[in-house]
């Protein structure tokens, strides 16, 4: 039962009394309320024959199929709106209020509105991962620091996010909405002697939600003196020459990564291991570089994977190709073995490995972003073609390119 609308000569309020629900053909009351389901098919109220001043009637679209199966207001003798027509209602979703006025004007709308005008809103949880840096390229013979993973955000089941963050508050998404998701691109590998590149922003955003975004990974130092590690979601390795500038690692950011490790020169010569989302790179020693810090578990796919793990450093005569951090991370070059660093595994966020003896680095990888949210409440619409799972009442939906959702 519900309160709706003015009489137009008076200040009193009607008490409509809201009736089953009606597929066919009906003529109403004054003072009634009908849900009327034309999703079947389309058919006609007829208003009451002798209405009297301030006889009121509500009307509702109850299976928000007026656009498709219209709703016929028979006139029954009087006037709609001032003419004698009967009316037509097309929109969908509407809700119409009628009161009757006088012989000349009839039957006036004196309230109207829509389903739209009052969305739902529903909760959804995100792991949002930026693509990693790649390494840098090897020197003439010394090695390079491993790149940062991308940052790491997430808010499913109270798990942590990067950088020893916690499990952020999860987002409402809105009917109609359209919420844009972007995946970052892993920085690509380089040639020798050049700092890696810096791995791309991933994020989630939309009308009515504070962006989210990741930080791409931090680059990693190449092999030079003039070379220089890069901040990020977790920050790049040192290269292993010298002791100055170039071997040292740089930080992450705040909830998302760690920081780099360092470098070291002669007579140790390693790069440092970039940062993962779920520890420090390591600093390179004795000849062996750095290994990248490890990334993070997710299960909101319904399984626990791990994303976000560092690039390694690369390594001198005495050391080994370090395989990357946990989460993707790609292994360092070792000079007089396999120097060309190793790429990040794709949409895991890790960096790439560090080259060494001229040798090109490994390329970060790319990100992901992931939504999950009840089945329930899942409308369908989507575009970049993410990969859509179920586990228990969720739905899952996984996006590997960037793409949209609508709320």
């Amino acid at each position: 039962m519900g309160y709706i609308g003015n009489f137009p000569a008076s200040t009193q309020t009607v008490d409509l009394k809201w009736q089953a629900i009606k597929t066919t053909a009906f003529t109403a009351v004054a003072g009634e309320g009908y849900w009327c389901n034309t999703s079947s098919a389309a058919f006609t109220v007829t208003l009451p024959a002798s209405p009297s001043e301030g006889d009121t009637i509500a009307i509702k679209d109850y299976a928000n199929t007026f656009d498709s199966n219209a709703l016929t207001v028979g006139r029954n003798g009087s006037n709609i709106n001032g003419e004698a027509k009967d009316g037509l209602v097309t929109e969908e979703g509407i809700a119409i209020t009628i009161v009757y006025a006088d012989a000349t004007k009839g039957w006036l709308v004196t309230e109207s509105g829509l389903s739209s005008e009052l969305p739902q809103q529903y909760e959804a949880n995100f792991l949002v991962v930026a693509g990693g840096a790649s390494g840098g390229g090897g020197g003439g013979s010394e090695p390079a620091g491993g790149g940062g993973a991308g940052g790491y955000r997430a808010s499913f089941n109270s798990e942590s996010s990067g950088g020893g963050g916690s499990s952020e508050s999860s987002i409402f998404f809105k009917s109609g909405v359209v919420y844009t998701v972007t995946v970052g691109a892993g920085g690509t590998s380089v040639s020798a002697n050049t700092d890696g590149n810096n791995g791309n922003d991933s994020s989630i955003s939309g009308s009515n939600i504070t962006t989210i975004t990741s930080t791409g990974g931090g680059k990693g130092s190449g092999g030079t003196a003039s070379n220089r590690s890069g901040t990020g979601g977790s920050g790049g390795g040192g290269n292993g020459i010298g002791s100055g500038d170039s071997t040292l690692g740089s930080s992450g950011t705040s909830n998302q990564g760690f920081a780099g490790g360092n470098g070291v020169g002669s007579p140790n010569y390693a790069g440092g291991g970039g940062g993962g989302a779920g520890e420090t790179g390591s600093a390179g020693a004795s000849q062996t570089g750095g290994q990248g810090g490890d990334g993070v578990a997710s299960t909101i796919t319904g399984s626990s994977v791990t994303r976000g793990g560092g690039g390694s450093g690369g390594s001198w005569t005495g050391g080994s190709n370090v395989a990357g951090g946990a989460g993707g991370g790609g292994a360092g070059g070792q000079f007089g073995g396999t120097t060309t660093g190793s790429a990040a595994t794709a949409n895991t966020g890790g960096g790439g490995g560090g080259g060494v003896q001229s040798a090109a680095s490994g390329a970060g990888g790319s990100g992901v972003v992931i939504l999950r949210m009840a089945t329930a409440s899942y409308s369908g619409t989507t575009s970049g073609s993410p990969t859509v799972t179920t586990s228990g009442s969720d739905t899952i939906l996984t996006f590997n390119a960037s793409g949209s959702y609508t709320g």
